[in-house]
């Protein structure tokens, strides 16, 4: 398949199957013609890359989930540690919901008033500390918009 047909079926832009290649997530046939051709296993790579994007991993990590061939081959313990990961996400989310719904609904004067509010704010600051330092957030840097 060239290029344009690659990004016809996967829904990536073109541009975006030219940087996965130079970051060495995809590899194109070799040919003599002028278009990238790639074999059509290359769709269940960017299906697999869209799948880990997805979860937070950054494109680095999603590269060593290919042997060099393009199989996958997924680490097991990496799969446990952003499930872990993930999962600290999703309570710290829960908590920050339930603050704003009962922010919404309390009978305080005003918000400053409320310790159920305090706590929030208190947890929020919590939180953003841990995202600054890189623990609880997913990485995205250097990934393109799709």
């Amino acid at each position: 398949m060239d290029i344009s047909e690659v990004a016809r079926k996967s829904g990536v832009a073109a541009s975006a199957l030219r940087y996965y290649e130079r970051k060495g997530l995809i590899q194109s046939l070799e040919s003599g013609g002028a278009r990238r051709q790639f074999s059509p296993a290359v769709l269940d790579q960017l299906a697999l890359i869209a799948l880990g994007q997805a979860a937070g991993f950054s494109l680095d990590e999603i590269r060593v989930m290919f042997t060099p061939g393009g199989q996958p081959n997924i680490d097991r313990a990496m799969l446990a540690s952003k499930a872990d990961e993930l999962e600290r996400m999703v309570k710290r989310l829960k908590a920050m919901v339930e603050g704003l719904r009962h922010a919404v609904a309390c009978p305080a004067p005003s918000h400053a008033a409320c310790p159920s509010f305090q706590r929030l704010l208190k947890a929020a600051a919590a939180g953003a500390l841990e995202t600054r330092q890189g623990r609880l957030a997913p990485r995205r840097a250097g990934q393109p918009r799709l």
